[in-house]
C-alpha cells in the first residue's frame, strides 16, 4: 500500500519532479512522487522501435552539454553519447538547398537575434515579428525555425524572454534515449503512477492533495506540472493561487511535435543532414535524415501547423510530410517512406504542449512562476528557469533548487 501521509509530496515526475526527490531523499526526507501517467519522465519519453532503436519522442538533444547536469548522470549510468554536430550546424542537401542560400539564411538569423538582443536590452517586450523586415525574403523561414526551438511562430514570443535563453552551442544526444536516462534516474524513488491530481488544498495545517486514486496529505509540497495544467484550471489550488494561474498563462506551451519514417536505401543520403520542406513559408517541417546513421527520418512539425495536423489526426502528419519530401525528391519517392512513431504533444493529456515561451510582457512570469507561497508550497519545471526554458536540464536545475528551498524551510 503507498504511504499517504508524507513529508514532503512531488506533484509531477518529469525531470523536474526526479531531480527534487533525489536530493530530498538524499538527505532523509521523507516524500512521494504523484504522477498522473504510468511512467516516469514527463515530457522525457524514449520508446523503442522494434528494431531495437531507441527513439526520443520528447526531449532529445542535451543542450549546453558542457554544463548540463544530466550529462554527469548518463556518464554514471554509462550511457553512450554521440558528440556529432547537430544537424543546424551543418551544411547539406546542397542539391536542394544551395550552401550559398544556406548561408545567407544563417545571416538573416543571426541579424534577428541581434535585433532581439538590442530590443531586449531596452526594456521593450514586444513580439519578435515586429524585428522582422517588412517582406523579408526570409520571414516564413525565420518562423519555420523558431517553431522547432519554441514551439511557437515570432507573434507569440516576447523579445526579453528569448533573449535570456541561455544556451553554450554544445550539443549532445544519447544513443540510447535521454527520456531512458532521465526515466532510470527516477528509479528505486517511492512514487505512486496513474494518480493524477484534481485539486491542492493548502487551507489547512496539512496540505491535502486530491487525486483521481483518493487523498494524500503532506506537510510541503513541490509542484513540477506543465503551464498547461497550471494555467488552465484556476481550482487547482484552494484558497486559489491567481499569481500562479496568470504567470502559467503568460508561459503557454508551444507544440513541437516528432514524427519518426522508415526510409528504404537510406545510405544514399549523408548521415545527420536535414532539409526543410520549403524555405518560404512557416508551416514546413524539418527533416532530419539519418539521425544516428540509422535509416530513418525524424521529422519535427511544430507551431500552428503541428496544431493543425494534430486536429485531423496521426495520418496527417505522415501524409503532409510525404508530400513535402515527394515534391523535394521526386515522384516515387513516397514508395520508399513509412511511417514509425509519432506522439502528439498537443493531444496527451498530461503536457498539452511541448514546452514553455513567454508571450510579449510576461518575460518576468518565470520568477513569479517559481516563488514559493507560505513556504510550503514549492515550483519547478524548465517554465521556471530563467534561462534554461524548455530544455531537461532547466527542469532538472529548478527541481534542485525547489528541494534546497524545501530543505531550509525544514530548518527554519
Amino acid at each position: 500500500m503507498t504511504k499517504r501521509s508524507v513529508d514532503v509530496a512531488i506533484i509531477g515526475g518529469g525531470a523536474a519532479g526526479i531531480a527534487a526527490t533525489r536530493k530530498l531523499t538524499a538527505h532523509g526526507v521523507d516524500c512521494l512522487i504523484i504522477e498522473a501517467r504510468d511512467r516516469l519522465g514527463g515530457r522525457a519519453c524514449t520508446i523503442r522501435h522494434p528494431s531495437g532503436y531507441a527513439l526520443d519522442m520528447g526531449c532529445g538533444w542535451l543542450h549546453s552539454a558542457d554544463c548540463n547536469p544530466w550529462v554527469a548522470i548518463a556518464t554514471a549510468q554509462g550511457r553512450s553519447f554521440d558528440k556529432a554536430l547537430p544537424p543546424w550546424g551543418r551544411t547539406t542537401m546542397t542539391e536542394i538547398v544551395p550552401a550559398k542560400t544556406q548561408r545567407a539564411f544563417r545571416a538573416a538569423m543571426g541579424e534577428l537575434f541581434a535585433r532581439v538582443s538590442e530590443t531586449a536590452a531596452t526594456g521593450d517586450d514586444r513580439p519578435i515579428s515586429d524585428l522582422l523586415p517588412p517582406n523579408g525574403k526570409w520571414n516564413g523561414m525565420l518562423n519555420a525555425v523558431m517553431t522547432y526551438i519554441a514551439g511557437a511562430e515570432l507573434d507569440r514570443m516576447s523579445t526579453i524572454d528569448l533573449d535570456r535563453y541561455d544556451d553554450t552551442e554544445l550539443n549532445w544526444r544519447l544513443v540510447d534515449g535521454y527520456g531512458a536516462m532521465i526515466a532510470s534516474f527516477g528509479e528505486g524513488l517511492r512514487a505512486v503512477l496513474e494518480c493524477p491530481v484534481t485539486r491542492i488544498d493548502h487551507s489547512r495545517k496539512r496540505i491535502a492533495i486530491e487525486t483521481s486514486r483518493g487523498d494524500f496529505d503532506a506537510n510541503r509540497i513541490i509542484v513540477t506540472l506543465p503551464t498547461s495544467i497550471i494555467g488552465d484550471n484556476e481550482n487547482l489550488f484552494h484558497p486559489a493561487l491567481p499569481a500562479k494561474t496568470q504567470a502559467a498563462r503568460g508561459l503557454p506551451l508551444g507544440l513541437d511535435d516528432k514524427l519518426f519514417i522508415a526510409l528504404d536505401n537510406a545510405e544514399e543520403f549523408e548521415a545527420e543532414s536535414r532539409v526543410f520542406g520549403r524555405t518560404d513559408r512557416a508551416g514546413t517541417g524539418n527533416y532530419h535524415f539519418r539521425p544516428f546513421g540509422r535509416p530513418m527520418i525524424e521529422c519535427y512539425l511544430a507551431g500552428r501547423l503541428a496544431r493543425e495536423l494534430e486536429a485531423e489526426g496521426d495520418a496527417a502528419f505522415f501524409d503532409f510530410a510525404v508530400d513535402e519530401l515527394t515534391a523535394l525528391f521526386g515522384s516515387g519517392f513516397d514508395k520508399r517512406l513509412k511511417p514509425i512513431a509519432l506522439h502528439r504533444w498537443g493531444a496527451d493529456p498530461y503536457a498539452r504542449g511541448a514546452y514553455s515561451y513567454a508571450i510579449p510582457g510576461a518575460a518576468d512570469q518565470r520568477a513569479a512562476l517559481a516563488a514559493p507561497v507560505d513556504d510550503r508550497l514549492f515550483f519547478a519545471g524548465e517554465a521556471c528557469s530563467r534561462h534554461d526554458f524548455s530544455t531537461a536540464h532547466g527542469a532538472f536545475v529548478t527541481g534542485v533548487e525547489a528541494a534546497d528551498r524545501v530543505l531550509a524551510a525544514h530548518r527554519l
